[in-house]
């Protein structure tokens, strides 16, 4: 690895910088109640504690005999104890028989223990096996082996007391959590809002899909790119539309973006002289930047437009090149949503591979090379996607990662170790 880039500079906005000062703007939103069918991937807005015992009564963990543990004592294949038969109670009913000494009663997995038992015998302890192939119950059951006291039997709130605090503000809503709250009876949760992210393309290069192509136009992919990302990320995706190279058409855009949460561009931040994001932003609000240290994707514009006297609508307006649109939604506005939504942990998973292609860092800026990492052995090897050109959409459609070389660093050479931002996991790749 070679370091002391000698166009590397210190005067350009780091990545970090720029993370930093957009995500200082973002506050996290307000909060809803959702069914909660809807509710993965949200961020609880408050405690969560039960008022229920889990389980909500002692209960059988297997299928098998309901007993007293030592009427089972000495219980051998060999010399098998007998037990008489008296009852049957299946998850869902109550038992209407009391177990006495040398008694058992048939007890199916989750149905509550019946008065005098202290232990369950599973029915692979039993004959059951052969009771099974004469089509009908038998009035008297051979324990194979002997139980202890408390053998197979779920207690009373053993899993969650009435009372305990379950789940804190702030708690990831998994499908894990989300079954602990149908346990305890949550119909409606508590949860804050998703992000509503308003999304223009510029251009008058830009046609919509299904639409017919004239000679000289292209199809708007960052529209699309940019709408799957932010609901891949939990936000809400409202497309405004097209705006074309003029403010007028920018500003009528922008009028409608004004209720949501963010608004995020592409095209027209770069020097070109229609790049006119820029120039509204001026005149609408504020701009804090428009360019980091980073290839691809150096041309970033963030600021924001005025809604009224108080209150402000941040802006991303991100390159128009497609890879760098990508590249640049996933540093900074895939942590913007994830913010909003409340999460704390705003840091895209990394890991170390070993190179497989020689990067050179020939500009002194934030490389983000396309890559496809796959695990060999016990090692991670990244290989570059291709054609790493920030108009090659392919390259990235083909990438798993984003391998990183530093602003400083000149050479990573092949066979050298590099961080991975992942952007997905998939199961070949484990």
């Amino acid at each position: 690895m070679t370091t002391n880039n000698p166009n590397f500079s210190e005067n350009m906005l780091s990545v970090e910088e720029a993370r930093n000062n957009i995500l200082e703007m973002m506050s996290v939103l307000n909060s809803e109640h959702l069914p909660i069918s809807k509710s993965l991937g949200h961020v609880l807005s408050e405690d969560i504690s039960s008022i229920i015992n889990v389980p909500p009564w002692n209960n059988s963990a297997m299928d098998g005999f309901a007993v007293i543990a030592s009427d089972t004592n000495g219980a051998s294949d060999v010399n098998p104890v007998n037990l008489n038969v008296i009852d049957s109670v299946y998850a869902g009913d109550m038992p209407n028989s009391k177990v006495s000494p040398n008694t058992a009663i048939r007890i199916m997995t989750g149905a509550p223990i019946p008065e005098g038992a202290n232990a369950v015998v599973p029915f692979e302890q039993t004959n059951e096996t052969q009771q099974k192939n004469t089509h009908q119950q038998l009035n008297t059951i051979s324990i194979l082996k002997p139980v202890k006291e408390n053998d197979y039997i779920r207690f009373c709130g053993e899993d969650i007391k009435s009372g305990d605090n379950i789940f804190t503000k702030g708690t990831i809503l998994r499908p894990s959590e989300i079954g602990v709250l149908a346990t305890l009876g949550f119909k409606d949760i508590p949860v804050i809002r998703k992000p509503k992210i308003a999304i223009i393309s510029t251009g008058n290069e830009l046609t919509d899909i299904g639409e017919p192509i004239e000679l000289g136009k292209i199809y708007d992919a960052n529209t699309y790119s940019i709408a799957t990302s932010v609901e891949k990320y939990g936000g809400i995706p409202i497309i405004i539309g097209i705006a074309r190279d003029n403010e007028e058409s920018l500003n009528a855009l922008l009028d409608k973006a004004l209720e949501y949460d963010i608004l995020v561009t592409s095209a027209g931040v770069s020097k070109g002289d229609y790049d006119i994001v820029k120039n509204i932003l001026s005149q609408r609000g504020n701009i804090e930047f428009w360019s980091v240290n980073m290839k691809p994707a150096k041309p970033i514009a963030f600021g924001w437009i005025n809604k009224s006297k108080t209150t402000k609508l941040p802006l991303l307006g991100l390159p128009g090149n497609p890879v760098s649109a990508m590249v640049a939604f996933e540093q900074f506005v895939r942590p913007s949503i994830l913010k909003l939504k409340g999460y704390t942990k705003l840091n895209k998973p990394s890991i170390q591979a070993i190179l497989k292609n020689t990067i050179k860092n020939e500009d002194g800026r934030r490389m983000y090379i396309r890559v496809l990492v796959k695990k060999e052995g016990v090692d991670y090897y990244a290989e570059a996607t291709g054609n790493q050109g920030s108009h090659v959409l392919t390259s990235m459609a083909k990438a798993n990662g984003l391998a990183i070389c530093p602003e400083n660093i000149l050479e990573i050479k092949s066979g050298q170790t590099i961080e991975v931002q992942m952007i997905d996991w998939h199961v070949d790749d484990l």
